[in-house]
């Protein structure tokens, strides 16, 4: 029963990990890369479409992002969703495929971008921290209707906070490892 609570846990955690290095990845560092804009809604046929699901999406140099829709009518509509974000990139198309080019960062801009991945992090380690809680708070009521003895209960809670150290130091090690890319020139 423990292992499973545990386990489940563990898995929930991973899964923050995951969402942290996706919200990350969206992040402009100055190098092009496609999960820069997979992440933005088109208004395709009236419908809220991610990027990615309508157009290919490549890097074919450092600074430069193409978009290749495979719809040519939806250009335009790519082009308004790619200035609505909060990127601050112009797109620029032909007619068939649309090209981003991705200036170099200022200073003040880095420095800003940390400081979205330190809240980030800190959102992370909450959740984290959150699932400890709600485990911790179903253990103690495992022992309570004595389902587990209390040296279980003890070796469960040493346990799981061990999973949450290691699980919280992995998200600090991915936002540290961001701020470094961040602030590379």
């Amino acid at each position: 029963m423990i292992s499973r609570t545990l386990w489940n846990t563990e898995g929930k955690m991973q899964t923050s990990i995951e969402v942290l290095k996706r919200e990350l990845a969206t992040l402009r560092t100055g190098h092009a890369t496609p999960a820069l804009i997979d992440h933005i809604k088109v208004d395709y046929a009236g419908v809220p479409t991610p990027l990615n699901q309508i157009a290919g999406i490549s890097a074919p140099e450092a600074r430069l992002l193409v978009v290749q829709p495979w719809d040519r009518g939806s250009i335009r509509s790519i082009e308004k969703a790619i200035l609505k974000s909060d990127l601050g990139l112009n797109p620029t198309s032909d007619g068939s495929v649309i090209r981003l080019n991705i200036p170099p960062l200022t200073e003040e801009r880095r420095q800003e971008l940390t400081r979205v991945v330190r809240r980030k992090v800190e959102e992370r380690r909450i959740v984290i921290r959150n699932l400890r809680r709600e485990v911790m708070d179903e253990l103690k009521g495992l022992e309570k209707n004595k389902d587990i003895s209390q040296d279980e209960h003890k070796r469960a809670l040493d346990q799981l906070q061990k999973l949450t150290n290691s699980f919280i130091a992995n998200a600090e090690q991915i936002g540290r490892d961001k701020e470094v890319e961040l602030m590379e020139v």
